[in-house]
């Protein structure tokens, strides 16, 4: 298993450093932190008196590593989760937020646990999640990617400007689709062939 000091290395690097891509929901990010978030946790990094595009932009790896591992792993209840779990959901809470949890707790009451789905990891989330893995080992975690990589193929479905994020220019898989495989067995990925039949009506 990969500590979450590992996990969080890799999710910076797929991050990359500052971009405002204009299609992207969540605004301006550095190192996948959001201007909003960093407005939410005060970090006023310069000293002004404002945290605008300008702390954003001062930003460090070990300041976004610093913000993940507390808010998005520790504070979120990811450590709860079974072992195997834990860096895909990690990954997508530092993605999409509450979802990432929602979504897990929609597969485990497809799985048969009637849980509230509120995107918190709490007692009966965590009970379902442990119950869960006992039963199905690493197939749980394959389920969740696949899942994921659903959502966001489904994104894609219902808003045209975020197909850039789930299919790259030259129609290949795009960044949100190869995110979400990178936690799955390789014998769960599409193949280009599939990839390019699920997106060809956009």
């Amino acid at each position: 298993m990969l500590s979450v000091s590992q996990i969080t290395a890799q999710i910076l690097r797929v991050e990359g450093g500052f971009s405002d891509h204009p299609n992207d929901p969540g605004g301006p990010t550095n190192y996948g932190v959001t201007l909003k978030t960093l407005q939410g946790l005060g970090l006023d990094l310069d000293g002004n008196g404002t945290v605008d595009i300008d702390d954003l932009r001062r930003l460090t790896p070990e300041g976004a590593a610093e913000i993940f591992t507390q808010h998005y792993y520790f504070r979120a209840r990811i450590d709860q989760l079974p072992p195997h779990l834990r860096a895909s959901v990690y990954d997508m809470n530092v993605n999409a937020g509450a979802r990432s949890v929602r979504l897990l707790q929609e597969l485990l009451n497809r799985l048969g646990f009637g849980l509230s789905v509120d995107g918190q990891i709490g007692p009966k989330t965590r009970a379902a999640a442990d119950t869960a893995e006992t039963k199905h080992g690493t197939l749980l975690r394959d389920a969740y990617s696949i899942a994921r990589r659903n959502y966001y193929y489904a994104l894609g479905d219902s808003a045209p400007n975020l197909r850039v994020f789930a299919r790259a220019q030259d129609g290949t898989k795009g960044g949100w689709i190869t995110r979400a495989e990178h936690f799955m067995a390789d014998r769960f990925h599409l193949s280009a062939a599939e990839h390019k039949q699920r997106v060809a009506q956009w």
